[in-house]
């Protein structure tokens, strides 16, 4: 999906390892896009995101699956990072207390909101994948 040898291989490759945070883009009803900051993990080839499930962008995604993703870049706009993909909810993931690499990448941040780990999973029930197909940027 991206070349490894590349400097810009490499910071798509740091960057969904190291980052708490990508941006998530659906597409609401009429079309309007719809930006939402998410925690994710990457998983391979693609991103598992826990979601409220009653969040818009469940319905956004049931309806249109396709959807980008982004980092905050740098102040000047010179390191831009896009993915995009196709997302859909994922009732086979675990419960987000149950998945050890989540817990090991959030736990201080579920902390950080004043949550644990259990009302955490209780309140983001919702897990989606985001199958990574294309990246671009510079």
């Amino acid at each position: 999906m991206w070349d490894l040898t590349t400097p810009f291989g490499q910071r798509v490759e740091r960057l969904l390892v190291e980052r708490e945070v990508i941006w998530l883009v659906t597409s609401g009803a009429d079309g309007t896009p719809h930006p939402s900051p998410v925690w994710f993990l990457r998983e391979g080839a693609t991103l598992l995101i826990y979601s409220r499930p009653e969040a818009p962008k469940l319905r956004h995604v049931q309806a249109q699956s396709r959807v980008a993703l982004h980092f905050d870049t740098d102040p000047h706009g010179n390191e831009v990072t896009i993915l995009y993909g196709t997302a859909a909810h994922d009732p086979a993931a675990p419960p987000s207390d149950q998945h050890g690499a989540y817990q090991a990448k959030y736990r201080a941040g579920i902390a950080r909101i004043g949550m644990d780990p259990a009302s955490f999973a209780q309140a983001y029930s919702a897990p989606m994948r985001v199958q990574i197909e294309r990246v671009r940027g510079f």
